[in-house]
């Protein structure tokens, strides 16, 4: 008794009582591998997030995409919690009941054959890596050791030694050597560039994003995907889609690939497929491609455990219950249209992409420079979070659930920041 009281009393002593004293904390005791905008926050409720003193912001980040369906839906929150007081973890070794139910759900939804869960969403991308290569030489013939996969420039499938071979940034790159050999790197939404890397037979993947996000929202042009899908059966390649930051109706449609009705050989799914509530990924294809793994060969102590199975069934019929994706296509369109009224208002914006509710504006600027760091700070002053990437590029995706009045609302926000900026 002694020790918990002991605990207890530590644990209410460590009460975070201001932002500053939050911050200070991190700086201090964490890693120094984020480097998070001066805002810190305690609670969330749909497309709300309110700091420790109280203020509330408007969500325009939805941690990456992950909080789809808004911050603690009811819903998935009481799937985690029911499921929680019952069975939350027994590893691989022994079989669950909530498991079985979770692979069909994701299945049936997606049309594939098979279903293998994992945690991260590169912990997904790097099993995506491996059924790949393990395909390329038990079915392609591919000579042992001699599988590539192609992927494009810009891309960001994770952080992990292995995806940042892949990788053209210097920032993910720089000191973490020596790199894994394997890939080809070619440059996105190039057609010639894809046939001529396709013809190698060595080549056993093609790993993409229907839309590179983190790279700036960058859109490929029309027929991109579908020339991708085609170029890929005609050399005998498996089409490895990541649509983590993607799916789940982000776009306007279940899956960025649907638009044009694409379907990859194998898709990569995170982030929102818990809505948010706890790490969940997934990889889905069909037999021909998922039995080349055998036992013993992949697997994740978390990895398909209980809790995550029974978050994942309500996360996804939360989106189809709530019509997420045409609600996202309807309040994209009405977006990016008040945001290109306002970049013909300033010289501050140049461009305006996105699809759905995934959007960016890029900012008259260099990389290096600090104004869209600077405008998203004025943001979250004016009460809406969101962050930059790539030095001038702010993404700006809101969860779902958003209504048409809170996107003029933000619109306006985001408005009387821009045209009343100055450095």
């Amino acid at each position: 008794m002694f020790i918990f009281g002991w605990l207890n009393n530590t644990i209410m002593a460590m009460a975070i009582t201001s932002s500053q004293e939050a911050i200070d904390l991190e700086e201090k005791y964490g890693a120094h591998n984020y480097h998070p905008l001066p805002v810190v926050l305690t609670r969330g409720e749909g497309v709300f997030l309110w700091d420790v003193e109280g203020k509330r912001y408007y969500d325009f980040l939805s941690a990456y995409s992950a909080v789809n369906q808004g911050h603690c839906h009811p819903r998935i929150i009481n799937a985690l919690t029911e499921q929680a007081k019952e069975l939350t973890l027994t590893s691989r070794a022994f079989y669950n009941d909530k498991l079985g139910v979770a692979e069909k759900y994701v299945c049936d939804t997606f049309g594939y054959d098979k279903a293998l869960f994992m945690n991260s969403g590169a912990e997904a991308n790097e099993t995506a890596i491996k059924l790949a290569r393990k395909w390329g030489y038990t079915k392609k013939g591919i000579a042992d050791n001699k599988a590539v996969i192609v992927v494009a420039r810009k891309n960001f499938h994770g952080r992990t030694t292995t995806i940042i071979s892949a990788s053209s940034d210097p920032s993910a790159r720089q000191g973490f050597g020596p790199f894994m050999p394997g890939f080809e790197v070619i440059d996105y939404d190039n057609v010639a560039a894809l046939k001529n890397a396709l013809i190698n037979p060595n080549v056993c993947g093609l790993l993409i994003e229907p839309i590179q996000g983190e790279a700036g929202v960058y859109v490929p042009q029309a027929g991109y995907l579908k020339a991708a899908a085609d170029l890929c059966k005609e050399h005998n390649v498996l089409l490895m889609m990541d649509e983590i930051q993607t799916g789940i109706a982000r776009t306007g449609k279940m899956l960025a690939s649907d638009h044009e009705m694409v379907r990859p050989d194998l898709l990569i799914l995170g982030k929102a497929l818990s809505g948010g509530v706890l790490p969940i990924s997934v990889v889905l294809a069909d037999d021909d491609i998922m039995l080349v793994i055998k036992p013993g060969e992949h697997g994740s102590t978390f990895g398909g455990n209980p809790l995550a199975a029974a978050v994942v069934v309500e996360a996804l019929q939360v989106v189809k219950d709530e019509n997420l994706a045409f609600h996202a296509a309807q309040l994209g369109e009405l977006f990016r249209t008040r945001m290109n009224r306002l970049k013909e208002k300033t010289s501050l914006i140049t461009l305006v992409r996105g699809k759905g509710l995934l959007n960016a504006i890029v900012i008259n600027d260099t990389p290096e420079s600090e104004t869209a760091w600077n405008l998203c700070v004025q943001f979250a002053e004016a009460g809406l979070l969101a962050k930059p990437t790539h030095g001038n590029i702010i993404r700006l995706a809101p969860p779902l659930v958003i209504t048409e009045e809170q996107v003029h609302e933000c619109c306006d926000m985001i408005e009387a920041v821009i045209r009343n900026y100055k450095k």
